[in-house]
């Protein structure tokens, strides 16, 4: 089993490393630098744990006009042989025309040889295939903003997990939090309590990467939708996306035992006008000591 896994990461640093040849540019391949070198200290071990599962982004040019469509891809450890999970995105795509776009290339993809390095072919596939989706995008945003206002909503959803302390997590979250155009926080400890608000595309953008493949005790405990015929930006209630921490009871070493102090956390969602969130995510009514 050992070796047969080992064979297939062999076989998917090879296929990162064409990806790199093919896109040297700084930004085109989005990659955390730890991921090859966890790969191959585990390829030269005998017995060590499993490296984490290869994930990365490409920044696929899609015609003259200098477009772009992201290719999300998170392999498997048996990946060729088992098949890669891909999800293409692009902030010109409607979100009908993103469904649309990843149910063709699913399709185009199952229609492939099983037991094959495919992503450079599902990189070829949007080069050759995603214009006329991004073209069909522009086409019905132009003609909804002629025919009337277009009124945006902010949305805010508010994240409720029973910790948050890995560092690759936190830097997952807050990556895609910034990518997204994103306001709000994390709240890091246990537990773990993540706001996020703006463009209701992006936020649940955000909720599905943050999940993506899965990530067990978190739930989203609360949406708010404001609508609004100005700018989104002037409802926020955050200014930035915040790290979170409060004064802690308990040893962080022992994790079971490290409990945020909720009535720091309490003050600072009223500071934010959003007290009423906390017994949303409590199932408890906060009150705040008298000073």
């Amino acid at each position: 089993m050992a070796a047969a896994v080992k064979e297939c990461l062999e076989l998917q640093l090879l296929e990162v490393e064409m990806l790199l040849s093919m896109f040297p540019k700084k930004g085109e391949i989005s990659l955390d630098e730890d991921a090859v070198p966890s790969v191959q200290r585990y390829l030269r071990s005998t017995d060590g744990a499993l490296p984490p599962q290869l994930e990365y982004s490409v920044a696929v040019g899609v015609g003259e006009a200098k477009l772009k469509v992201e290719l999300q891809v998170l392999l498997p450890r048996r990946y060729p042989h088992v098949a890669p999970q891909l999800f293409a995105s692009s902030s010109a795509l409607h979100r009908q025309q993103q469904l649309e776009l990843n149910t063709h290339l699913a399709s185009h993809m199952s229609s492939l040889d099983s037991g094959e390095l495919c992503i450079c072919e599902a990189v070829q596939w949007l080069k050759d295939n995603s214009l006329p989706y991004l073209e069909n995008s522009r086409i019905s945003s132009e003609s909804a903003s002629e025919k009337v206002a277009v009124k945006e909503t902010l949305h805010r959803m508010w994240i409720y997990s029973h910790h948050i302390y890995r560092q690759e997590l936190r830097k997952k979250i807050f990556d895609c939090a910034k990518k997204l155009n994103l306001t709000g926080f994390c709240l890091t400890g246990k537990p773990g309590v993540i706001c996020v608000e703006g463009l209701r595309e992006n936020c649940e953008e955000f909720w599905r990467v943050i999940r993506y493949p899965s990530w067990k005790h978190i739930s989203c405990k609360h949406v708010e939708n404001i609508e609004t015929e100005g700018s989104v930006d002037d409802l926020r209630l955050f200014h930035a996306f915040e790290d979170l921490q409060f004064q802690a009871h308990g040893d962080y070493g022992l994790r079971n035992d490290y409990h945020m102090d909720l009535g720091q956390f309490l003050e600072f969602l009223k500071q934010h006008q959003s007290g009423h969130i906390f017994q949303i995510l409590f199932d408890v009514e906060g009150k705040l000591s008298d000073k």
